[in-house]
């Protein structure tokens, strides 16, 4: 496994969003330049919470779930809680919902904006035990960035 360097990444992802003013345009390229850089995963996507329940967003991968309620899985948990859920292996997580069967481990940040939940950034992977500490730190430390590129246009979508 190669080593994601997520300073770079997050410089990158700077560069590439800081003058776009359309908000699906940039959720879209955010989940593009992270599931293109990030070795061994199958899926990135972003829920956007409606209502109560998060609703498939800009992804990358195979078809996915659409809805998921705030009580389910680790995208739920993650979305419930505002805590970062990183799972080393999906099928020990209660609840786990099983959009690819090929999803081993998982990594799901809160997007939080104005210190309100807008939704989550789901990243799956078939190899189990493949997000670490640094991957989470890093994984955050993106998604903060992402959200206060995009404060000033509310929500991204």
């Amino acid at each position: 496994m190669i080593e994601t360097d997520y300073k770079l990444l997050n410089s990158q992802l700077q560069a590439l969003l800081g003058e776009e003013a359309d908000a699906l345009a940039a959720a879209a390229n955010f989940v593009g330049l992270l599931y293109n850089a990030i070795d061994e995963i199958n899926w990135l996507g972003i829920y956007v919470l409606r209502g109560d329940e998060l609703v498939l967003g800009p992804f990358q991968g195979r078809p996915a779930c659409v809805h998921i309620a705030l009580d389910e899985g680790v995208c739920g948990a993650a979305a419930s809680t505002l805590q970062t859920q990183r799972v080393a292996d999906v099928h020990a997580f209660p609840g786990h919902i099983v959009c690819d069967p090929d999803s081993r481990s998982e990594l799901v940040v809160p997007l939080v904006s104005h210190g309100n939940l807008i939704g989550v950034l789901d990243i799956d992977s078939p190899v189990t035990r493949r997000f670490s500490e640094a991957d989470q730190i890093g994984v955050e430390l993106l998604c903060e960035s992402f959200c206060t590129l995009q404060e000033a246009r509310k929500y991204f979508i």
